[in-house]
This record gives C-alpha cells, structure tokens and sequence, in this order.
C-alpha cells in the first residue's frame, strides 16, 4: 500500500503562485512514476503533471504537463529511504486554474490518490 498526503491548497488571485506537495509513503519502493491531477466542477479529473521517480513511467519514461499548464507549473520529487515526495510549483496562476488538485502515485497497473486539496484563484 501507497499513502499519499497532501498539502499547499489555497486561495490566490490572479498571477500569483503556490506550491503543493504531496508525501509518499508506505511501499514506495516500486513506485514508477507521480504526479498531480486536477478536478474542476462539472469537469473529468486531467492530468497536470507526471514525471517518473526513476523507473520507467507508465508513459514512456518521460516528465509529462497539461498544454494549459507547461511553463507556468514545474514538478519535482525529493526521494529518501523512508518517503517520496512530489512537489507542484504552480506560477502566474490563472481563475481557469481552479480546481481540486489531487496527487497521484504509480506502481505498475495500480494507481493511489491523495485526497485532494482545493486551489482558488480569483480574478
């Protein structure tokens, strides 16, 4: 099992920055790839960010952004023996951008969620 916490949600306006994070732990060991989604209302939960933690991802190996997002957010993962953990620093922050942001952990075919932690950006 995989237990993701996160934290960093807010409230924003418009241009402004935040950075969530997400702590990994459990059998992380095997962990192949992480990364953030995101659900606004009325819409199907999309990926924002994904990139491997070291082994192949499950879409080939490389860091993957949401068009709508690339060069305002970055992903990293700081990694330790006891627990990965998948930062999003989300720049020049838009009201589009709203959303609640879940992380998200893969080990092979199996997939863990975080939470969720809400971001409001108002205009």
């Amino acid at each position: 099992q995989v237990q993701l916490v996160e934290s960093g949600g807010g409230l924003v306006q418009a241009g402004g920055s935040l950075r969530l994070s997400c702590a990994a732990s459990g059998s992380i060991f095997s962990i192949n790839a992480m990364g953030w989604y995101r659900q606004a209302p009325g819409k199907q939960r999309e990926l924002v960010a994904e990139m491997p933690t070291g082994g192949r991802s499950i879409r080939g190996g490389s860091t993957n952004y949401a068009d709508s997002v690339k060069g305002r957010f970055t992903i990293t993962i700081a990694r330790d023996n006891a627990k990965n953990t998948v930062y999003l620093q989300m720049n020049s922050l838009k009201p589009e951008d709203t959303a609640v942001y879940y992380c998200a952990a893969f080990r092979g075919p199996e997939a863990y969620w975080g939470q969720g932690t809400q971001v409001t950006v108002s205009s």
